[in-house]
């Protein structure tokens, strides 16, 4: 099994490659050789294949070409913020690099298996004002042009798998905790932060209410899902196998919630350390989300933290 990771040098790719090496298998098989691929990559394992530069270089395409993945993770991405910032940049990283790099791995020999392709996709592409409970009939209206480009991928890479050149599997990520403390480009940025100041005993600024609710996951959880798609069976839900795209299962939690476990673990008193001072527009899309119909998810063997106790753990695990 060869498998490709794009994005690996950040922070979920980072957290699935180092899944990848301990496990050593992927799909139901064993992994032969480990391709990673980013904008710039740290120090790597000898044992794995550097591919350094941007999707559409025709340098990194050539080799990704060669390579010829049996399995493609792909993370890379410009993210919300930043897109938001710079919309035609975000349609060249994650728009167009995507369909580019679906073309490639889709040029295999018609006599072998289509390529599985893990896609992460992102809860953006639903929006704003959803309902309670959010389902997989639920319409997907993006707020923020970085939702509208994963949606069209999603539909994209659906329609590949349909015409058997890929075999693809989306993923609609949740807020992913605890990112670095350096600017990620992410607006939902403020759930590590606030994760990394009160297990640090630092103050912190909350830019959405104690009541406000999103949807959460650990960067170790996120990675051992990202794993699990590759060998999940679509087949058992019946209802999403033509779409080939699923909500990660979540945990629906307040910030009052997180801060309360934060304060009980970390000993901390939240009250003096934390200040909430909402943005409406940022609680707009980032903190109201309602119940999610996760189950047919759930049904595939994808799973969520556990407890918040049990996130947080994971998440403080995974700081740099």
């Amino acid at each position: 099994m060869k498998i490709l990771v794009t994005g690996a040098g950040g922070f979920i790719g980072a957290t699935l490659v180092a899944l990848l090496r301990q496990r050593a298998q992927a799909g139901g098989r064993r992994i032969s050789s480990l391709a990673v691929l980013d904008r710039q990559l740290g120090e790597t394992a000898p044992e794995m294949v550097r591919i350094e530069g941007n999707l559409q270089d025709a340098q990194v395409q050539a080799q990704i070409v060669a390579f010829g993945a049996d399995l493609c993770f792909h993370l890379a991405a410009l993210p919300g913020g930043a897109a938001e910032a710079d919309p035609a940049l975000s349609r060249r990283v994650n728009l167009d690099a995507t369909l580019d790099l679906f073309e490639l791995l889709a040029r295999r020999d018609p006599a072998t298996p289509p390529p599985v392709v893990v896609y992460a996709s992102t809860i953006a592409v639903y929006g704003l004002d959803l309902p309670d409970p959010v389902t997989p009939a639920t319409p997907t209206r993006p707020a923020l042009i970085y939702g509208a480009h994963k949606l069209a991928c999603e539909i994209l890479l659906a329609d590949y798998t349909r015409r058997g050149l890929l075999d693809g599997r989306s993923l609609r990520l949740p807020g992913i905790v605890a990112r670095p403390r350096a600017a990620s480009g992410l607006v939902s940025a403020f759930m590590s932060e606030l994760l990394h100041a009160l297990a640090a005993g630092e103050p912190f600024t909350c830019p959405v209410g104690p009541q406000a609710t999103a949807w959460w996951m650990s960067a170790q959880r996120c990675a051992e899902n990202l794993h699990h798609a590759a060998s999940m069976d679509p087949s058992l839900d019946p209802e999403g196998a033509a779409a080939r795209v699923w909500p990660l299962p979540v945990l629906r939690l307040s910030i009052a919630q997180v801060v309360a476990t934060l304060s009980a673990m970390q000993g901390v008193d939240a009250q003096a350390l934390v200040r909430y001072a909402p943005q409406p527009q940022v609680e707009a899309v980032f903190g109201r989300y309602p119940r999610l119909d996760d189950r047919a998810a759930r049904q595939l063997g994808l799973r969520d933290d556990g407890s918040v106790q049990e996130m947080v753990e994971r998440a403080l695990m995974s700081r740099v």
